[in-house]
């Protein structure tokens, strides 16, 4: 079984794409008119790529330190505020901040956290000369297949890059929790298969336009191997919801609009005659809320969402993760020994 890492301090590798060109025989009248030419020019080509988007989007890409690690961010806007994760940050409210054109760190402090979405944004005290905000895509659009670069300071090696594909899109993925961690359920992230190591976290996973599709947040790992990295598969907060969430902690310093679907309820996880997980009780229903609406009540038991199993709270938060606010959705519980349902429709998490 397969279980996610947080891509915080400490792991290593990285890798690059390179390209190999052909040379045409002698005999050839004209190199690009060859296979082997024309693989040697669609190889080049992809090169020229590589290598344009790294020097658009790598200035963009910091690497921030703290009193416990190191990780990675992406400058958001010409005022010095810095896009990042929530784990990184931490509970730090300073950080050292170093550019990929400069030694030198830079201080900067927190403007606000919102680990619900992993997420957090601080900001340079100072700002510095040619200081370049990255450019965010639309990452509604992004595509199977498209070819990714990440950029970060995986182990502390400020300005890496790696190279893969959109393995995934729409993935819904609970973080671990402890260690710094805020044990996040995210959704919609980006699966990939350029490599996300420790220090990656907060970077910039970046498409051929020189476009930010999403932030660098974690890879999974495998248990049977002692927790060593599964190649190839890592997962990216996508930049719709880093945009929505930077720009609120911005503007406020918190965040009124999560984007997130709820029921509005309280809930713990039920326990069946066996001890076994079994759903999700119905602890509290917020007076006029999605939930009170259609009729759920204190002491029923969700066990389904749509058709996805309820067997626990962790379940019932990552199935919602996956649904939009407003969207219908059948809910399945039990009362009082009884089965039943009841359509929904979903509200918006409110945040504290």
């Amino acid at each position: 079984m397969t279980a996610l890492a947080l891509a915080a301090p400490a792991l290593a590798g990285c890798s690059s794409g390179s390209s190999s060109s052909s040379t045409s025989s002698a005999s050839s009248s004209a190199p690009s008119s060859s296979p082997s030419g024309a693989r040697a020019g669609g190889a080049n080509q992809l090169q020229d790529d590589y290598q344009r988007v790294i020097k658009d989007v790598l200035p963009s890409v910091v690497q921030i330190t703290t009193a416990s690690g190191l990780g990675s961010g992406i400058v958001y806007d010409d005022k010095g505020d810095i896009v990042t994760n929530a784990h990184v940050v931490g509970s730090a409210t300073t950080f050292a901040v170093t550019l990929v054109n400069s030694s030198k760190p830079l201080d900067a402090t927190l403007v606000a956290s919102y680990p619900e979405s992993d997420l957090a944004v601080i900001r340079l005290s100072s700002l510095p000369g040619g200081l370049r905000p990255a450019a965010f895509a639309d990452s509604t659009k992004v595509e199977l297949g498209q070819i990714t670069l990440a950029m970060g300071s995986p182990l502390g090696l400020s300005s890496s890059v790696t190279q893969g594909i959109v393995s995934a899109t729409g993935r819904t993925v609970s973080e671990p929790s402890g260690g710094g961690s805020p044990g996040a359920t995210i959704g919609n992230m980006v699966q990939t298969s350029a490599a996300i190591n420790p220090g990656n976290s907060g970077g910039a996973l970046v498409d051929l336009n020189s476009r930010v599709i999403g932030i660098n947040t974690l890879a999974a790992t495998e248990p049977e191997a002692n927790g060593a990295a599964a190649p190839g598969i890592g997962f990216a907060i996508p930049a719709s919801t880093v945009t929505g969430i930077a720009d609120q902690l911005i503007k406020d310093g918190k965040v009124t609009n999560s984007g997130r679907a709820a029921l509005g309820i309280t809930a713990r996880t039920f326990f069946d005659q066996s001890f076994q997980p079994a759903g999700a009780a119905v602890v509290a229903v917020a007076p006029g809320g999605p939930a009170a609406s259609a009729g759920l009540q204190p002491g029923d038991v969700i066990t389904k969402i749509g058709d996805t199993e309820v067997t626990s709270l962790n379940s019932l938060t990552t199935a919602l993760a996956s649904l939009a606010p407003g969207s219908k959705v059948t809910v399945t519980y039990t009362r009082d020994g009884r089965s039943g349902t009841t359509e929904v429709t979903l509200g918006t998490l409110e945040t504290p």
